[in-house]
């Protein structure tokens, strides 16, 4: 008998029903194992102590992204949006969660198909305790990764496939073999494209700006988050553009974000100090704001939350 795991107790869902953790399973021999065929999304979901309730966030802009991944990978059959938010909200009421998680719905193929099948396409969410990690509070030290953002001529960068993410892997791996926290890669022209499953933000003479959409990135639903919290809570206004490498010893402040990452300050590139080599007002600013909004503090005024009575 295998110990207990840390997630034994949890229940997964999986094609229409909830299921203990160890007993949501695929076949390895399907093509989701074999060539990676899937894609996913990572929800996160915080306990209000102010709701007193979970409140997951932007749950239906991550489903219906879901779905565009779903195409973009040509499976036969799309799960919806609506049935993978329904499926996500009754998940974390099932499993009592009071604290905060993170969330991950999967599509795949299932059976035992080739590389070149469509179907059929299975359905997964997995839901975990997961808190803020602490290196959002002193920054991270980031390296410039040898291995290149795929492009979008070589992989579907703007679909969150579950094979898209070996690039970020083999990045993050190279990057704390070499003594840094995580990597940052650059796109085919040799311009910053996004560290490995975060976007990345830099500060020059107080602007903020971010790689375009068109630099090879994930168009990353906290990033928009992020562009709009600057505007509407800060008062800057994001320039979105290529950034050259070397740009990065001038800027100020930088920072990474994402569903996992949230908001992280990167205080260190190459060994090259950012700025003074601290977390800067912007990047602290921003923060509390993110977290004030993600956590049901704040007012809701974009419709981004959705509550979960527990």
């Amino acid at each position: 008998m295998a110990e207990p795991g840390p997630h034994d107790d949890l229940l997964v869902y999986q094609n229409g029903d909830f299921v203990p953790w160890r007993d949501a399973t695929v076949h390895v021999f399907s093509p989701a194992l074999k060539y990676g065929a899937a894609v996913f999304e990572g929800v996160r979901g915080y306990w209000s102590k102010d709701r007193e309730c979970m409140v997951l966030f932007r749950l239906q802009d991550h489903m219906r992204r879901m779905e565009i991944s779903q195409r973009i990978l040509r499976f036969e059959t799309v799960v919806s949006a609506e049935e993978m938010e329904a499926a996500v909200i009754e998940l974390v009421r099932r499993n009592g969660f009071r604290e905060s998680v993170h969330i991950r719905p999967t599509a795949y193929l299932g059976g035992d198909g080739e590389a070149s099948v469509r179907g059929p396409v299975e359905s997964v969410i997995t839901a975990i305790r997961r808190g803020t990690h602490k290196i959002a509070e002193t920054g991270c030290r980031a390296q410039i990764s040898s291995w290149e953002r795929i492009s979008d001529r070589v992989m579907p960068g703007r679909a969150k496939a579950v094979g898209n993410y070996n690039n970020s892997r083999l990045a993050g791996i190279q990057a704390k073999v070499d003594g840094y926290d995580t990597a940052l890669l650059l796109n085919r022209a040799g311009k910053i494209a996004e560290g490995p499953s975060m976007c990345f933000f830099m500060v020059r003479d107080g602007v903020p700006v971010t790689s375009s959409i068109t630099s090879d990135i994930l168009e990353s639903i906290t990033r928009d988050t992020v562009i709009t919290l600057l505007r509407d809570e800060l008062g800057l206004e994001t320039e979105e553009r290529e950034i050259d490498r070397s740009e990065l010893f001038m800027a100020e402040e930088a920072f990474f974000c994402g569903t996992g990452w949230e908001v992280t300050p990167v205080i260190d590139v190459d060994g090259a100090p950012i700025g003074n080599g601290e977390v800067g007002p912007i990047v602290k600013r921003l923060q509390q704001a993110y977290l004030d909004i993600v956590t049901g503090v704040r007012e809701d005024a974009r419709g981004w939350l959705t509550e979960v009575e527990i």
